[in-house]
């Protein structure tokens, strides 16, 4: 028999603790949201209301060929405006794609006790996480989704310690993936005056995450929010989507673009990965770049699934704005700060907009 989701405890020993995440309350058969995901009307997204993104994908096969300047421009200035873009023939086969949307499904099928392995709490990786929402203990309305995360440190100890139900296209991503991102970050970087090169990108991208997130189907979509208003804490977030769509971009106010201050929706492109510039991007260019502020919605016919890179630097690394930069400004906008401290300040507060930078605001 399902538990009583109108006790608040009850339900968070349900979700949280005993690992049945949103997936168990969903598959007991409720016909309504229960009260702890019910966001408040602020934070309710209105899909009628939503404008689609309609930038076309950038083709990175052109960076090798006479329009090399054209796209890196591209690049940039979707970095600069939106902080959100989407790439097609960026080398990673579209066959894992598809393989891997495939396997998150699978894993989040598995009964609740082969995922409840792997909550923080009892792990048995250190590199292995599986949880619900976002910060639960912290969190006013939790957010409608369950995710499996796994760290990379190397192709041994992923392939030892990842869950054997996803590891293996969950590497072939990472490592597939690899060569577009140094791409992306040549274009960024070169932009700003800074040269990347095998010597210096561990201090852009030392540290590599994928997760699987799974977004199961909502009775009352309207009422919940599948991730909550952020922008990512990393370097760069490479992103799989399916094609159920629900991921919103909200469009700075500063940006030379249509909708100002409104939340346009990133549509599926069949093939195509998703770019978002996180916050330590946004830092290291002195705020030219921007860190994308998004949130994802919820549907209550067909569960979703979302694969994401998260690549950022090491804990140990320092972070401020690049010295060219701010010459050239006149002004730091940001202050130095060790990585692994803003990550604590990061993960220690509920998703709250662009709020985790104003950690590293100049005073």
């Amino acid at each position: 028999m399902a538990p009583s989701f109108d006790n608040e405890s009850s339900l968070f020993n349900f979700v949280v603790r005993d690992g049945n995440g949103v997936k168990g309350i969903v598959d007991s058969g409720i016909s309504k949201v229960p009260q702890a995901y019910i966001q408040p009307p602020a934070e309710q997204i209105n899909k009628n209301n939503a404008t689609k993104c309609e930038i076309p994908p950038i083709d990175l096969s052109k960076l090798d060929g006479p329009e090399h300047d054209q796209v890196v421009n591209q690049i940039v200035r979707a970095a600069e405006t939106l902080g959100f873009f989407q790439v097609i023939n960026h080398g990673v086969p579209i066959e894992l794609l598809e393989s891997l949307k495939q396997t998150a499904h699978n894993f989040f099928a598995l009964p609740a006790e082969r995922k409840a392995v792997y909550r923080k709490e009892v792990s048995p990786s250190p590199l292995v996480k599986y949880g619900t929402s976002f910060v639960p203990e912290k969190e006013r309305a939790l957010e409608w989704k369950d995710y499996i995360s796994m760290a990379y440190t190397n192709d041994d100890e992923a392939l030892q310690q990842w869950p054997i139900e996803c590891r293996d296209d969950a590497l072939q991503y990472l490592k597939t993936s690899h060569e577009m991102v140094k791409k992306l970050l040549e274009a960024l970087m070169g932009n700003l005056g800074v040269e990347l090169d095998d010597s210096n990108i561990d201090v852009f991208i030392g540290k590599k995450m994928v997760n699987m997130n799974f977004y199961p189907t909502c009775p009352n979509p309207e009422l919940t929010v599948g991730v909550g208003r952020h922008s990512d804490m990393g370097t760069l977030t490479i992103l799989l989507q399916d094609g159920i769509g629900g991921l919103y971009v909200k469009v700075p106010e500063e940006a030379d673009m249509e909708n100002k201050g409104e939340w346009v929706e990133i549509p599926p492109i069949p093939g195509a990965i998703v770019i978002n510039v996180g916050d330590m991007l946004q830092i290291w260019s002195n705020g030219r770049y921007k860190s994308a502020e998004h949130r994802v919605r919820t549907t209550s016919t067909k569960s979703r699934v979302s694969i994401p890179i998260f690549v950022s630097p090491q804990a140990t690394q320092k972070i401020a704005p690049f010295p060219q930069v701010v010459e050239k400004d006149g002004v730091a906008r940001y202050s130095e700060f060790v990585f692994a401290d803003y990550m604590n300040s990061f993960f220690g507060n509920a998703h709250d907009g662009k709020k985790s930078l104003e950690f590293a605001k100049a005073n």
